[in-house]
């Protein structure tokens, strides 16, 4: 065999396996998935059995179809009782409220939306002010470090929400966890089941100290490159090889569901990691 045609079958043998691998890297980008968890509590009032919660995150400015016609429609399927928005609704490096408004006008009438803030919404500077001020008048609950009770059939459950702390500290983590720990021990009470949204998976030994039950948090973007047997390669906060990548975590009385999201940012392609919807249902 000649040279050339060494060179030639090299490119071709090349071509053929680059190729279908760039091909589902692309479609694994935009492939949106529903993914499923059931999660058990005592602590879950009789009412509440069988309760539906979507829960969607980072979907920093990114549209599932046009105008996010593939996300609502999935989301319009899931049937959910309320939607949890745990951060990052836009992206700081190219913000753009109108497609983030776009979504939660269509969401608002599917279900109750609940929203707490994730880092990329403290880079945004006075357009977080006009971000609020729009969703509140769609009739979404911005979650500022307060609480909501959710009540059915007479019965409740309390909805946390912890604003992330880049609003109130620098990127040093120490002092991330001063506020953290601060807003928690005001939020946090010991009887009923607690619901918290929090956009980062990170402080989940804090959330395990204030007993929550149930966390929903995202940030991580599951890892953005996801190795099998490994998991996800990094995460903002956690490094590489990030301990809560995505998925379901247990910690004691704490369990805590971390989305792969939906967009990206920083990096954009996703490898073996395609975008998610969760859908959460809560049992006895």
């Amino acid at each position: 065999m000649t040279k050339k045609k060494k060179t030639i079958g090299i490119l071709i043998i090349a071509a053929a396996v680059l190729l279908p691998l760039l091909i589902w890297t692309i479609w694994g980008n935009t492939a949106l998935q529903l993914t499923e968890y059931t999660v058990q509590s005592r602590s879950i009032p009789a009412s509440f059995d069988g309760f539906r919660i979507a829960h969607i995150s980072d979907l920093h400015n990114t549209e599932m179809g046009d105008h996010n016609e593939k996300l609502l429609a999935m989301l319009r399927s899931a049937q959910p009782d309320i939607i949890a928005i745990t951060g990052d609704i836009v992206d700081s490096r190219r913000t753009d409220l109108a497609v983030a408004l776009e979504f939660v006008g269509g969401a608002v009438k599917i279900a109750p939306c609940y929203y707490v803030t994730g880092n990329h919404e403290t880079g945004i500077g006075d357009a977080y002010d006009r971000l609020k001020a729009e969703l509140s008048a769609l009739g979404v609950v911005v979650l500022e470090n307060h609480s909501v009770t959710l009540e059915r059939g007479g019965e409740t459950i309390r909805l946390l929400g912890v604003q992330d702390p880049e609003f109130e500290a620098d990127h040093w983590k120490t002092f991330l966890d001063d506020v953290m720990d601060k807003n928690l021990a005001a939020l946090s009470q010991e009887d009923g089941f607690q619901l918290l949204l929090s956009h980062r998976p990170e402080f989940m030994d804090m959330y395990v100290r204030y007993d929550i039950d149930l966390v929903l948090s995202g940030h991580a973007h599951g890892g953005q490159f996801r190795l099998p047997f490994l998991g996800g390669l990094y995460a903002p906060s956690q490094g590489f090889f990030p301990k809560y990548d995505a998925g379901l975590f247990e910690e004691e009385n704490t369990k805590m569901i971390v989305s792969r999201g939906i967009g990206n940012s920083a990096f954009p392609l996703r490898f073996n990691n395609r975008p998610e919807l969760v859908l959460i249902t809560l049992t006895q």
